[in-house]
């Protein structure tokens, strides 16, 4: 050992390692902010932390809480979606408004509340099945109706802050082209714009269920007209 290398080891005790430096770092920090001292009580506070954001997290995700704080609102597209339905615009119109103008079945109740009703508007609570049917989302929206040409939704309250919707029924050389569009806003910048995503996946994959099932429902009717 040169005489360099003897002049450092003797500044440094025996008992003092690699290995021991860090860990005395971590007690130094976790005395000056009470973890030692307060192990209970910091405890309890991670626990309270854990429930209060799985809280938040569920009450997004089922539209039980709406935060709408019009801070960093970024838009992003749903659709377009389209189907062509063996049936003329009226019998598909009247496929759309019966859950919400007319007697909705037992089977359509569970799905679709209506909590104020208009002449051409109304105010409906939906509710879709997500997690593998472990939750139940619900959504507050109005919807507009101007038949046989189209019918709005606008959210009132749900996951996200903002969305409206439009379907539009046009006249087709097979019967009618069911066209979807609609757009939906998030606020917070990057997380908002993240959360959208997640939203909107789910969001479009409901909204074409529900094509299928108007095209199912209104070519039976047809065939039963026929």
């Amino acid at each position: 050992m040169s005489a360099g290398q003897k002049a450092i080891s003797a500044r440094i005790p025996a008992t003092v390692t690699a290995h021991t430096v860090v860990p005395q770092r971590v007690r130094v920090w976790s005395e000056q902010v009470g973890v030692r001292r307060y192990p209970v009580a910091w405890l309890i506070a991670g626990v309270l932390a854990v429930v209060v954001l799985t809280a938040c997290y569920l009450g997004l995700v089922t539209g039980a809480v709406s935060v709408d704080l019009r801070l960093g609102r970024r838009i992003r597209t749903l659709g377009p979606e389209a189907v062509v339905i063996a049936a003329p615009r009226d019998v598909v119109f009247a496929v759309i408004a019966a859950p919400y103008l007319g007697r909705a079945s037992k089977a359509v109740s569970e799905k679709i509340s209506v909590l104020e009703r208009g002449a051409d508007m109304v105010l409906a609570a939906h509710r879709t099945p997500i997690r593998k049917g472990r939750l139940v989302a619900t959504t507050v929206e109005t919807v507009q109706f101007s038949g046989p040409d189209w019918v709005d939704f606008r959210l009132v309250r749900g996951p996200v802050p903002h969305v409206v919707e439009r379907f539009t029924l046009v006249e087709d050389d097979h019967g009618t082209r069911l066209q979807y569009r609609g757009e939906l806003g998030t606020d917070l910048w990057v997380l908002g714009s993240w959360w959208g995503r997640v939203v909107g996946r789910v969001w479009v994959r409901t909204v074409a269920a529900s094509l299928e099932t108007i095209k199912t429902e209104a070519e039976r009717r047809q065939r039963a007209r026929s």
